[in-house]
């Protein structure tokens, strides 16, 4: 017997406001949404977002382990710049040479963008 992934979770501060960022990252749907959550999805695997009262985002870069999402983008530099624009950072360590480059979204989780 197997397990099917079905949702990828994160905790943060404000549900509403990563779904939105996220939502202009993929191009995915808010399938639900509520005042301490908020799921968006393309009817595969979805991203959840689930409020955490007093959520501190992860410290970049860390020792500990953590968990970050990655992104294959046609134009990483473009793709970037979009990205700040909706409120994404990026962050001034960035392991990945022209291979991929560190971002971290609105409330503080990393995310890759490779090319």
């Amino acid at each position: 017997m197997s397990a099917q992934l079905t949702t990828i979770v994160l905790d943060c501060a404000d549900p509403r406001q990563l779904a939105e960022f996220y939502r202009a990252v993929t191009g995915w749907e808010v399938t639900a949404s509520g005042e301490e959550y908020a799921y968006l999805g393309n009817g595969g695997i979805q991203l959840a977002f689930v409020k955490v009262e007093g959520y501190e985002p992860p410290t970049w870069p860390s020792p500990a382990k953590q968990a970050h999402l990655d992104f294959q983008v046609d134009d990483v530099e473009l793709e970037v710049k979009r990205l700040e624009s909706l409120g994404a950072t990026k962050p001034e360590f960035q392991p990945g040479g022209d291979d991929w480059t560190v971002l971290a979204d609105p409330q503080g989780h990393l995310l890759c963008l490779v090319g």
